[in-house]
């Protein structure tokens, strides 16, 4: 057969033809449909968070909302300037959204409180924005020089001024240790324990791959040694599974969990009732958060805690603890190096003999008599 005459062949429809140079509004839809699906549920509302408010801020600072068409780059540059704090010459901060826009939007609860925001804020609404534009394909106002070249001076300029980019507290062992002591309260301690070590001695897991396991995805190996399986998350979309091991205590935890609510399938981790009921539906990922926090809070520790700090004091004890950060990013599935060395290098810079130069009181006085 010809293939040329193969248009010959094909039946009549009656269908308007496609333009081949832009997308129908049901592809466009169905590609929407795929992005959503293929996302984290977290990410997805984060992304509508902030969509949200560019809308209404768009709204009340220039009479329009995000709508059908790219927005300048000025636009994004005003934002910035709206939203972070600059030191005045005369002393204390000013930023340029006016009073009246800021507590409308507080009052339309698309703001939590009137004030600049953080620095880490800003950034995720203009990588939400520049998401938005990609998606639409249109040239995105994130990513030109003049407001780049922003980021880079307003953070130099609040890093002077003492205002550091806030991170969550990093739980490494000791603390790690005396968060697991108060996990003595029957069928709850339990539970928390085996999280507790799973997420942290199984590669600092994200909260949303400690609620997502399942029972069919670990196994034993022997009783000093368990694997988990991880399939979808943030850094790996493909779903392929993924063997962790687990070992000594953490293995332990996971097999005293299982033994005291056993079941044939359905989530690893899931709710407590009262009278020791457990429950069928998984744990949310902030009710990992909340765990952390009234852990660290029993134990009496001070300190920003949320789920974040599993994944960063793991890291960090590895660093302190010389592990190879290759061995570290196999664990933690880390894609970017960056990401992980700010905390890596904390834990083992601790123990580099370039930090102990100078010889310790005790020695100095030993070597005096």
């Amino acid at each position: 057969m010809n293939v040329l005459n193969i248009t010959d062949q094909l039946p009549l429809v009656d269908e308007t033809p496609l333009n081949p140079h832009s997308l129908a509004i049901n592809a466009q839809e169905a590609a929407a449909a795929f992005v959503a699906a293929g996302t984290a549920a977290n990410t997805v509302r984060s992304y509508r968070s902030a969509l949200a408010y560019w809308s209404a801020w768009l709204q009340l600072r220039y009479g329009q909302t995000l709508g059908g068409h790219a927005l300048p780059a000025t636009v994004a540059i005003q934002f910035v300037l709206d939203h972070l704090a600059r030191p005045l010459e005369g002393g204390g901060w000013s930023h340029l959204l006016p009073p009246s826009i800021d507590a409308a939007l507080v009052a339309a609860r698309i703001k939590a409180r009137t004030g600049p925001l953080t620095y880490n804020t800003v950034c995720h609404r203009l990588a939400v924005l520049g998401k938005w534009h990609r998606l639409n394909d249109w040239d995105s106002p994130t990513e030109v020089a003049a407001l780049k070249s922003l980021l880079r001076e307003a953070r130099k300029a609040q890093s002077r001024q003492g205002i550091n980019v806030r991170k969550k507290t990093a739980l490494v062992l000791e603390p790690l240790q005396a968060l697991l002591a108060t996990c003595n309260d029957g069928l709850c301690g339990v539970r928390d324990r085996a999280l507790l070590l799973l997420a942290w001695s199984g590669g600092g897991r994200r909260r949303s791959e400690v609620v997502s396991l399942q029972i069919g995805d670990v196994r034993a190996l022997d009783a000093d040694t368990w694997v988990y399986a991880l399939g979808v998350t943030k850094t790996d979309t493909g779903g392929t599974r993924r063997e962790k091991p687990l070992r000594g205590q953490a293995a332990h935890a996971l097999a005293a969990w299982l033994a005291a609510a056993p079941a044939a399938q359905g989530p690893l981790f899931r709710r407590l009732y009262k009278g020791g009921k457990v429950g069928t539906s998984a744990l949310s990922t902030d009710q990992v958060a909340r765990i952390v926090k009234r852990r660290a809070k029993l134990a009496g520790l001070e300190g920003d805690w949320a789920a974040h700090s599993l994944r960063s004091g793991f890291v960090t004890e590895a660093g302190r603890q010389g592990v190879p950060l290759g061995e570290v990013m196999a664990m933690t599935e880390h894609r970017s190096v960056g990401t992980v060395m700010g905390y890596f290098q904390a834990g083992s810079l601790l123990n580099s003999r370039a930090a102990a130069l100078l010889p310790s009181p005790e020695s100095t006085d030993t070597e005096g008599n």
